[in-house]
């Protein structure tokens, strides 16, 4: 009993960390067209490109190390 509920819970929160890794490439890619298409970044733009850069990268090499696996 206690191992079915460990795959369900698993499949949960991957379920939830897939959600949160499209999301923070949305976010990515948005913060990227901003930066692509200003004319003048100001330092607070480029910043924060780079940050959810690294956090969409960080979620990335977290899904690698979890073997989760994208079924589209």
């Amino acid at each position: 009993m206690i191992f079915r509920r460990k795959g369900w819970l698993r499949k949960e929160f991957d379920e939830k960390f897939l959600h949160q890794l499209d999301q923070s490439k949305v976010d990515w890619q948005q913060q990227k067209m901003l930066l692509e298409k200003s004319f003048d970044p100001s330092p607070e733009v480029v910043c924060e490109t780079k940050l959810a850069e690294a956090k969409y990268f960080f979620l990335l090499k977290e899904a690698k190390e979890r073997n989760i696996s994208i079924t589209r």
